[in-house]
C-alpha cells in the first residue's frame, strides 16, 4: 500500500525523489526558483528578478558544502568533548579556540556569561515559545519577530529552530526564517524542520517540507534520509518507509547505525547484516525489545544470549524486556532468574521491570515478595506509576488490608495518577471483597462522573455488587449491558441465578436459564450446578433429567464428580438395585450432588426416592452431617415444609439428626408458634440422647415465643438441676419475659440459680439480672449479682452502672450510687443523657441540689445535649427544693436552646409544687400554660387537686374544679373522686352530699365507682336509705 507521501505527489517517483547520484561527468542542472511549479514568495526582499538575487558581498564567498560544514562542526565537537573530560591546570586551549580583542567585545556584548546562546538569541527563543500560550492564527510571526530583524544570523536562526517544541512554531518560525536576508537555503536547517515534524507525527508536513528542500537544490544527505526513516518508523508507515528506503538504496547513501536501529524496532528486519554494518550493544536492545513486542520469546531470550556471550552488559530496558515477556509467558522461574540476575549487576530496576515482577508474584499469590519489591522501590525512589500502584491494591485486597488500600488509591488521586479503569475496578473489588458494597458502588460511580468509559469487566464488578446486596432491578440493568459488550461470561450467569435462588424467584430463575441457553453461553460447572439447584428447588424432574444427561455429554465436565454422582443417583427409581450398587461404586460421592436429588425427590413427592437418597447419604464420608447440612439449608432457606419432612423420614427410619439441626427445627417452630411439632421434635431428640444445650436452649426459647412462660421456667429450673446451662442468652430471654409479665419470684429464682450454679452470664446477661431484680424490689439481690459480676472479671456496661445507680439510689445508700458513677467515669465507657440524669434525679431526692445542679452543668460543658427528659427531672428536682429562680432559667434555657416547653414538663413542675405544698405556685404554672396557649389536660388539674383535698382546703379544691371547667376540660371520674374523697376524710360530709347534689350528680349515674363515694358519705351522715 502506498503511503501519503506518495499518493500525494502523483508526479513524482522514487528515481525523480532522489535522482541517482550522476556520473563524475557529467554536470548537475538545478532549476531556478522561478520554475512554474515554485511560485516566489510574495514577501520576499529582492531587486525584483527572481532569478538573480542580490548577492549580499560584491565577491560572495563561497560557502561550505553541507557535508564539509557537518565534518567540522562534528570534528570541533569532539575535541571539545575530550577537552572538558581532560579539564585541569595545564589544559591548554587550541589558538582556534582563542578570541581575538574583537571577538571577545562581541562576547561580553552579547552577555553570554558562559552559557551556550546569546542573550538575543535566549530572547528570540523565549519569545517563538510563548506563541504557544496563544491561539492558532491570532499573531503574525513578522510583527512578534520584528525586533529580531538583522539581529540573529543564520546560525542564531537555526538554534531558535532547533529549541522549538510546538509544531506551530517551528512552521510559523520557519516561513519567517526563509524572508531574512541572512537566510540561505541549506540541509541542516530542512533537517531541524523533518526532525520536529517527525517527533509529533506530523507526517504530511514533513513530505511537504522533503519535497521543498529538493526543490530549492539542497542535496539531501545521510542524515536527512535518515530523520525521515526514523519518522516513518516511528509512527508505523512501513510501505512509505520501505519505499523511501529503497530511493536511499538507489542513491548509494550511507546510513547510520541508529537509523538502522530504529527500522529494526519497527520491522524486526536484519538490514544490517546484509549492509555489512557490524551490531553494537544498542542493536540488540532493539532487537531484544523487538522479539518482545511482538511476543517472540525464543528468539529475544536467543538473542539475549547472544549478547551476553559477546561481551555487552545489558541495559535495564533489555532486562525490562525478556522479564516481561517471561512474565506473559507465564515463565516465572525464568522470570525470577533474569531479575536477580540484573541485580546482581547492581542494575536498579525500572517501574516497568517493578510493574511485571509485581505481577508475577500477584499471579503466584507471593505477596511478601511483592511487598518486599514495593517497599525497595520507595527506598530507591523509584516512581510507581498507576499499573504498579493498581496492583499493590490488589495485593493489599487479597491481605485483607483494606485501610491501606485504599490510602494508595486516595494517594494516587492525589497524584493525578488516577487515569486507568483497571485501578478504579482493583479498589471496586477491594470493596466488594471486605463487604462494603456501598463504597465499591461509590467507585464506579466516580469512573462515570469522570467520563471513563465502562468496559465488560467495569459491568461484571457491578453485577457483583449489586448480587450482593440482592438489589435485582440494578443487577438485571447490569446484566443487560454486559451482554451488549458480547455473551455473557458463566461466572455472571452464576450470580444472576444465585441471586433469583436467594430471593426465591422461581419463575425468573427458569427463564434466565432458559434465555443463557438459547443464548448459547459457555456453561462451567458452577453455572451447571446452579441450574441444577434450581431445577432441583423447583422441582422439574424433566429438565433436571435433560440437564443431567446434557452434563454428560460435555467433556470439561463430565468426569466430574458432581456430574458422576448425578448420573448414578438419578435413575435409582428405575432400577433400584443395580443403579444402587452403581451409586455405591462410585468412589466418593458428593455430596451437594445427593443434597440436590433429595430436594428434588421432596418436592415431587416421592417418598421411595427420598428415603433411599437418605440412606445413601448416611453411607458417604460425611454421614449425618451431609444431610443434617441439607436440613440446615432448607431452614436457612425458609422452605420449612421440605425440612419438617426430612425430619419425620428421619426419625421414622431411626437415623440420627444432629444437635444443631434439631436446635434449629425448634428454632423455627417457635418463631411459627408450632409449639406441638417443636415438642414433638423435643422429645425426639431426647429419646435419640440429642439433648445438649442448643436444643434445650431452641425450647425454652420457643416457650417464651408461645407464651408458656411456666413450662419455659421448669425447663430451665430442670435443666439446671442436671447441670445444664442453657447460655446467657436463653437466661436473659426468658428473665426478661417473666419480669414483663410480673412474675418477679420466678426471675428471683432464675438469678439465684445462676449464682449458685456458677452459670457462665454475659455483659448482657447480667444486666438483665440486675434489672429484674430492681424492678421486683429485690435490691440486695441486684447488689449481689452486681459483685459476682465484678468478681468474675465480666465487664460492665454504661447499662450496668446506670442500673446499679437506680439500685443504690432507690435503697437511700446515695454514697454507693456515687461510688458507682465515679466508676463508671473511670471506665473510659462514654457517659450519656440517661446516667447523669438518673444521677441528677437521686441528688435531688437526697436534698442535694447543688451537688446535682453542677453534675447538670458538667453535662453539658462535656456536649452532651440535655433533652426533654433531663430539663424536666432538674426542673422538678429544683421545684421541690422551693428554687424558683433556677426553675425559670430551666425554662429559658429550653427555650433558647429549641427544646420545646411540653406539657409533660409543666406536668412535672406542677407535680413538684403540689407535693411541696407550693399550691400558688403551681396555679400559676397552669395560668402560664393557659397563656402560653399549652394544652391543658385533666392530670394538670388533678395535681393540684387532690393536694388541696388531701389539706383539707377544700374551697379551694371547688375552686380548681371549677377552673377545670372553665378551661373547657370537663372533670373525669379520677377528679370527682378525688373531691368527694377529700370532703369525706375532713368530716365535712353534708358539705359533700351538696356538692355532689349541685355539681355532679348529672354525671355519675353509670360510675359505679363514684356511686361508692356517694353511698360512704350518705353513711357519714345517716342517710343510707336516701341514697
Amino acid at each position: 500500500m502506498k503511503s501519503d507521501f506518495l499518493t500525494s505527489t502523483t508526479h513524482f517517483n522514487p528515481s525523480i525523489f532522489l535522482p541517482k547520484i550522476p556520473s563524475r561527468n557529467s554536470k548537475i542542472s538545478i532549476k531556478s526558483s522561478s520554475s512554474s511549479k515554485v511560485r516566489p514568495d510574495p514577501w520576499s526582499l529582492s531587486d525584483g528578478n527572481p532569478e538573480k538575487p542580490k548577492p549580499r558581498y560584491e565577491r560572495p564567498k563561497h560557502p561550505l558544502s553541507d557535508d564539509d560544514a557537518r565534518r567540522i562542526i562534528k570534528k570541533k565537537a569532539q575535541y571539545l568533548s575530550t577537552l572538558r573530560r581532560n579539564q585541569g591546570s595545564h589544559a591548554m586551549t587550541p589558538k582556534w579556540i582563542k578570541r581575538t580583542p574583537e571577538q571577545m567585545v562581541q562576547y561580553l556584548e552579547d552577555d553570554r556569561n558562559g552559557q551556550m546562546y546569546g542573550k538575543h538569541v535566549v530572547a528570540a527563543i523565549k519569545t517563538v515559545r510563548g506563541l504557544s500560550q496563544r491561539r492558532e492564527g491570532s499573531d503574525d510571526m513578522r510583527l512578534v519577530m520584528s525586533s529580531f530583524v538583522a539581529k540573529l544570523s543564520f546560525r542564531d536562526m537555526c538554534v531558535v529552530l532547533k529549541e522549538q517544541r510546538g509544531w506551530r512554531q517551528v512552521r510559523d518560525f520557519f516561513s519567517w526564517m526563509k524572508l531574512q536576508l541572512s537566510y540561505r537555503p541549506s540541509v541542516v536547517v530542512y533537517t531541524i524542520v523533518l526532525r520536529l515534524y517527525g517527533q509529533v507525527g506530523k507526517i504530511k508536513m514533513a513530505e511537504e517540507t522533503f519535497l521543498e528542500m529538493l526543490e530549492v537544490g539542497c542535496e539531501p544527505d545521510g542524515v536527512a534520509c535518515g530523520t525521515m526513516l526514523c519518522t516513518y518508523a516511528r509512527w508505523g508507515r512501513h510501505n512509505a518507509m520501505l519505499t523511501f528506503y529503497k530511493a536511499v538504496q538507489e542513491r548509494r547513501i550511507i546510513l547510520s547505525t541508529s537509523v538502522y536501529n530504529f527500522m529494526l524496532s519497527s520491522l524486526q528486519k536484519n538490514q544490517m547484516v546484509e549492509e555489512g554494518v557490524p551490531p553494537n550493544e544498542f542493536t540488540y536492545t532493539l532487537v531484544v525489545s523487538s522479539y518482545a513486542k511482538q511476543g517472540f520469546k525464543e528468539e529475544a531470550l536467543w538473542a539475549f544470549g547472544e549478547m551476553k556471550s559477546l561481551g555487552f552488559i545489558p541495559e535495564e530496558v533489555t532486562y525490562s524486556s525478556v522479564i516481561g515477556l517471561s512474565v506473559k509467558a507465564g515463565d516465572w522461574d525464568q522470570a525470577v532468574g533474569l531479575y536477580e540476575d540484573m541485580r546482581s549487576r547492581g542494575i536498579v530496576p525500572s517501574n516497568y521491570t517493578c510493574a511485571s515482577m509485581l505481577s508475577l508474584y500477584y499471579k503466584t499469590e507471593n505477596y511478601p515478595k511483592a511487598l518486599s519489591l514495593f517497599a525497595d522501590m520507595e527506598r530507591n525512589k523509584i516512581p510507581a506509576d498507576e499499573v504498579i500502584r493498581g496492583l499493590i491494591i490488589r495485593i493489599y485486597g487479597k491481605l485483607g488490608l483494606f485501610h491501606d488500600a485504599q490510602s494508595i488509591f486516595e494517594e494516587t488521586e492525589r497524584l493525578n495518577l488516577l487515569a486507568d479503569e483497571k485501578t478504579y475496578l482493583a479498589m471496586s473489588q477491594v470493596h466488594l471483597n471486605s463487604g462494603n458494597v456501598v463504597k465499591a458502588l461509590d467507585v464506579i460511580e466516580m469512573m462515570k462522573t469522570r467520563d471513563i468509559p465502562l468496559s465488560r469487566f467495569a459491568y461484571i464488578v457491578m453485577l457483583q455488587c449489586y448480587a450482593k446486596i440482592q438489589n435485582v432491578d440494578c443487577a438485571e440493568e447490569a446484566f443487560r449491558a454486559l451482554s451488549n459488550t458480547g455473551l455473557p461470561d458463566a461466572s455472571s450467569c452464576n450470580d444472576m441465578l444465585n441471586l433469583y435462588t436467594r430471593l426465591n424467584l422461581g419463575e425468573k430463575a427458569k427463564g434466565f436459564i432458559k434465555q443463557i441457553t438459547a443464548d448459547q453461553v459457555q456453561f462451567n460447572i458452577e453455572l451447571y450446578k446452579m441450574a441444577m439447584r434450581v431445577y432441583c428447588k423447583e422441582g422439574m424432574v424433566a429438565e433436571a433429567i435433560e440437564l443431567v444427561d446434557k452434563m454428560g455429554r460435555v467433556a470439561v465436565v463430565k468426569d466430574d464428580r458432581f456430574v458422576q454422582t448425578l448420573a448414578e443417583a438419578m435413575y435409582i427409581e428405575i432400577n433400584k438395585l443395580d443403579k444402587h450398587e452403581a451409586v455405591l461404586n462410585v468412589s466418593r460421592l458428593d455430596v451437594t450432588a445427593l443434597g440436590m436429588l433429595l430436594n428434588l425427590r421432596l418436592k415431587e413427592g416421592n417418598l421411595i426416592e427420598t428415603k433411599a437418597i437418605l440412606n445413601l447419604m448416611f453411607q458417604t464420608d460425611l454421614g449425618s452431617l451431609a444431610v443434617n447440612r441439607v436440613l440446615s439449608t432448607f431452614v436457612r432457606e425458609g422452605d420449612v415444609f421440605k425440612a419438617e419432612i426430612l425430619a419425620d423420614i428421619i426419625i421414622k427410619l431411626g437415623l440420627r439428626i444432629e444437635e444443631e439441626t434439631v436446635a434449629t427445627l425448634i428454632a423455627v417452630y417457635g418463631r411459627q408458634h408450632k409449639l406441638k411439632e417443636a415438642k414433638r421434635l423435643y422429645v425426639s431428640a431426647g429419646e435419640s440422647k440429642t439433648l445438649g444445650k442448643s436444643v434445650i436452649s431452641s425450647m425454652i426459647d420457643a416457650y417464651v415465643r408461645c407464651g408458656w412462660l411456666e413450662d419455659a421456667f421448669g425447663l430451665f429450673m430442670e435443666s439446671a438441676e442436671k447441670g445444664c446451662d442453657p447460655g446467657a442468652i436463653t437466661i436473659s430471654i426468658l428473665v426478661n419475659a417473666l419480669t414483663n409479665r410480673g412474675k418477679h419470684r420466678e426471675a428471683e429464682h432464675i438469678s439465684r440459680t445462676c449464682l449458685e450454679k456458677n452459670m457462665a452470664l454475659d455483659t448482657v446477661g447480667y444486666n438483665t439480672l440486675i434489672k429484674a431484680m430492681l424492678e421486683a424490689g429485690k435490691l440486695q439481690c441486684a447488689s449481689e449479682i452486681y459483685e459476682r459480676m465484678h468478681t468474675s472479671g465480666v465487664p460492665c456496661s454504661i447499662q450496668t452502672y446506670n442500673t446499679m445507680i437506680s439500685v443504690y439510689g432507690r435503697g437511700l445508700q446515695l454514697d454507693k450510687a456515687i461510688e458507682i458513677f465515679s466508676n463508671a467515669r473511670r471506665s473510659g465507657l462514654y457517659l450519656d443523657e440517661k446516667i447523669y440524669t438518673n444521677m441528677i434525679m437521686h441528688y435531688g431526692k437526697a436534698g442535694k441540689m447543688s451537688e446535682a445542679l453542677s453534675l447538670f452543668s458538667e453535662m453539658q460543658k462535656k456536649g452532651i445535649k440535655p433533652g426533654t427528659p433531663s430539663y424536666n427531672m432538674v426542673v422538678k428536682i429544683c421545684a421541690t427544693s422551693r428554687l424558683h429562680r433556677e426553675v425559670d432559667e430551666l425554662l429559658q434555657a429550653m427555650e433558647r436552646t429549641g427544646i420545646c416547653t411540653e406539657s409533660s414538663t409543666y406536668l412535672s413542675l406542677i407535680q413538684a409544687y403540689a407535693e411541696s405544698s407550693q399550691f400558688a405556685e403551681a396555679e400559676k404554672t397552669i395560668t402560664l400554660m393557659q397563656e402560653k396557649g399549652i394544652p391543658l389536660f385533666h392530670s394538670h388539674f388533678s395535681l393540684l387537686l387532690s393536694a388541696f383535698a388531701k389539706a383539707g382546703m377544700m374551697d379551694e379544691a371547688e375552686r380548681i374544679y371549677s377552673k377545670m371547667s372553665e378551661a373547657g376540660i370537663s372533670p373525669d371520674s379520677a377528679c370527682k373522686r378525688t373531691i368527694l374523697k377529700g370532703y369525706m376524710s375532713c368530716g365535712d360530709a353534708e358539705k359533700g352530699i351538696l356538692f355532689y347534689k349541685k355539681v355532679i350528680r348529672s354525671s355519675v349515674e353509670d360510675d359505679r365507682f363514684v356511686s361508692s363515694v356517694v353511698q360512704d358519705l350518705y353513711k357519714a351522715v345517716g342517710k343510707e336509705h336516701d341514697v
